[in-house]
């Protein structure tokens, strides 16, 4: 893979703006569990790194656990509608507060899925935190209680979204240059999102 610059047509959104908005995020999810027990569950892997960040800015006690969810395949622009667990819980939820943590919601199918599967494992609540929003897209509507940052319809990047596996790493959130990304085994692929 190229160096990331070839395919970045503008950074949507700078670390310092990311940090700031995760900071805040942290702040209301402290003060809405404050004296309750809380289960912080990660979608991986683009969830990753917002999640160490915003644990980091919780001062309620909270454990956390890990899902991979698959809905397409490597080269796929939509979700296909069909969701697989890939890696499940390891920590029951029955009677826990749980906070889904994700990267990014766009069309919604992936995530109402979870929440609907989550749910028969009776927690006490559950909610979801995302680190962007794509409402632009919704085609199942989900309860978003927790928003970084709502986003027009662009295929981005970065701070834990992947461009078919790299730059995860990148600190900011950048916005592909379609006509300049080609993927190697599709010439239609964009990032898969949800």
């Amino acid at each position: 893979m190229e160096n990331y610059e070839e395919f970045l047509e503008e950074i949507l959104i700078e670390e310092g703006d990311l940090q700031a908005r995760i900071k805040e995020l942290g702040s209301e999810i402290s003060a809405d569990y404050e004296g309750q027990d809380l289960l912080l569950i990660c979608i991986l892997r683009g969830g990753v790194v917002f999640l160490t960040d915003l644990m980091r800015t919780l001062t309620v006690p909270h454990m956390i656990d890990f899902m991979a969810v698959s809905s397409y395949g490597t080269g796929s622009r939509q979700s296909e509608g069909q969701v697989r667990i890939t890696l499940d819980l390891t920590t029951s939820i029955v009677g826990r507060n749980v906070l889904l943590v994700e990267d990014i919601i766009d069309s919604g199918n992936t995530i109402a899925s979870v929440l609907a599967m989550l749910e028969t494992r009776k927690p006490k609540s559950l909610k979801i935190c995302t680190l962007l929003d794509k409402p632009e897209r919704r085609e199942s509507e989900v309860p978003v209680h927790y928003r970084g940052f709502e986003i027009p319809n662009k295929f981005v990047f970065g701070y834990g979204l992947d461009l078919d596996g790299y730059f995860r790493n990148l600190p900011f959130i950048g916005v592909v240059r379609t006509g300049k990304y080609i993927h190697p085994n599709n010439s239609n692929h964009a990032r898969k999102s949800d």
